[in-house]
Formats: structure tokens, C-alpha cells, sequence
């Protein structure tokens, strides 16, 4: 069994690559800067628990070294669902505005300036997923996605939701999303 780390770990993973990695050549329309994201996740049809409130329950030292993980990815860790990411210009031109993933492999059913869906298989974790994200503008976007996942044996549905909002173009401490190297 996965400790509450690793699994909190890993449910913070999928949430940063909720849209997949694209090629260079496709730039999503939104501004670089910091990004305020609220999450809300569905596991089984039931309500999953925000991440934040399980990072209450781990030991300090622990929440420490996940806190750590997650900014050094690029994610500032909030309180409610909502985590603040930082997109350098690099990063979004590089095609990781939203998380980054080797091990999936993405289509894309549409793409407008407006509205982007996409059906991803990824290996680690092993899981399809059909996503959309609809940009209202280049300061807020949402996404829809529907993932079902394998872990431990057992088949998993997450429905996720997402919604961001620009809140500038400085990071503060934040570092950016780091495109490949």
C-alpha cells in the first residue's frame, strides 16, 4: 500500500499534467506570468479531498519535502484546491503550461484559439484520459478532464476540473514550469 505521501504525491502529479505536453509549435493562448489554479477532482463519483487538507494531516517534515517537490516543479501549494504555477514564455512555448509528461502520448481531436480537447495514454501511471480546456481569454481558462488510471490492480475514474486566472506577470518565489532540457 502507498503511504499517504506517496499517494498524495501522486494524485498532485496528475494534476499538474491534467493537459498533456505538445510540440514546440503549439502555444496556447495565454499570457506568462503567475497563474492562480482551483482544482476540484471527482474519484469514483465521489468528491475527492483536497489536497491541501491532506498536506495538514502529514508530519511537518514530510509536507516539507512534498511542499519542496511541488515548487520545485514549479507549483506554490495552497489551501482550498488552489495552488499558484509560474509560465515563463520558454515554458509556454515550449508546450508545458500545464504539467509535462514523457510517458504519454497525446492527440489532438481539436485545437482553436479558442478551445483545445485531446485524448492522451500515458504509462506512468498507466491511464487514458479525454480532456478539453476552453480559453475564455488570455487570463482564464478552464479544463475538463475524465482520466481512468490503474493503480495497484484497481481501475480508477478522475474527473477534474480546473479553472485559472493570470495573476501577473512576476512569480515572487516561484520558479517557472522548467521546459524540457
Amino acid at each position: 500500500m502507498l503511504s499517504r505521501a506517496a499517494r498524495l504525491a501522486l494524485v498532485l502529479s496528475a494534476l499538474a499534467v491534467a493537459i498533456p505536453s505538445v510540440g514546440a509549435q503549439t502555444v496556447p493562448p495565454i499570457k506568462p506570468g503567475l497563474w492562480e489554479i482551483k482544482s476540484e477532482r471527482e474519484v469514483d463519483g465521489k468528491k475527492a479531498a483536497d489536497p491541501g487538507e491532506q498536506m495538514k494531516n502529514l508530519p511537518p517534515e514530510v509536507r516539507a519535502k512534498v511542499e519542496a517537490m511541488m515548487k520545485e516543479k514549479g507549483v506554490g501549494m495552497g489551501e482550498g484546491g488552489v495552488n499558484r504555477v509560474c509560465l515563463s514564455r520558454e515554458s509556454l512555448d515550449q508546450g508545458r503550461w500545464q504539467g509535462q509528461s514523457d510517458n504519454c502520448k497525446t492527440d489532438f481531436t481539436s485545437r482553436s484559439t479558442s478551445s483545445w480537447k485531446w485524448r492522451s495514454v500515458c504509462t506512468k501511471p498507466e491511464s487514458e484520459s479525454d480532456g478539453e480546456a476552453v480559453f475564455a481569454n488570455s487570463e482564464n481558462y478552464t479544463v475538463r478532464s475524465d482520466m481512468k488510471t490503474k493503480i495497484q490492480g484497481q481501475e480508477r475514474l478522475t474527473r477534474t476540473l480546473i479553472s485559472a486566472r493570470w495573476m501577473g506577470n512576476s512569480c515572487g518565489d516561484i520558479k517557472p514550469v522548467q521546459p524540457k532540457g
